[in-house]
């Protein structure tokens, strides 16, 4: 999305959330996105290994819905934990999970040249 407030033509209906309580259930955060229960909602999904913790994808049917809940529910307070909302980003994804990969090849290398286990 670009600072005008327009939405490129390519942009997918999925918000990503961070900062949730970990223990939000599933039925908190559907009610949280689509609380009139209008059908919204393609799907929700969590984070549940150690490093997703807090996080969920929301998927909405249609672009517009989904930066409606961003412009409403970014930075809104939500059992006691202010959320943060953005559009998902696929290329910044696949892009962190390779530079997290060279990461733990240098530190291997360098475990192996210090001697350390």
């Amino acid at each position: 999305m670009s600072r005008t407030g327009k939405i490129a033509p390519e942009q997918l209906p999925i918000l990503f959330v961070k900062n949730l309580n970990y223990e939000v259930s599933s039925d908190a955060l559907w009610k949280l996105f689509d609380p009139g229960e209008d059908g919204l909602i393609r799907q929700i999904r969590q984070g549940i290994s150690v490093d997703a913790k807090g996080t969920a994808y929301v998927v909405f049917w249609n672009v517009m819905d989904a930066k409606n809940a961003l412009e409403k529910l970014n930075g809104y307070n939500f059992q006691n934990r202010y959320l943060v909302v953005l559009w998902h980003q696929p290329e910044k994804t696949l892009k962190s999970k390779d530079d997290l990969q060279a990461r733990k090849d240098n530190l291997a290398q360098l475990k192996m040249k210090h001697g350390i286990d």
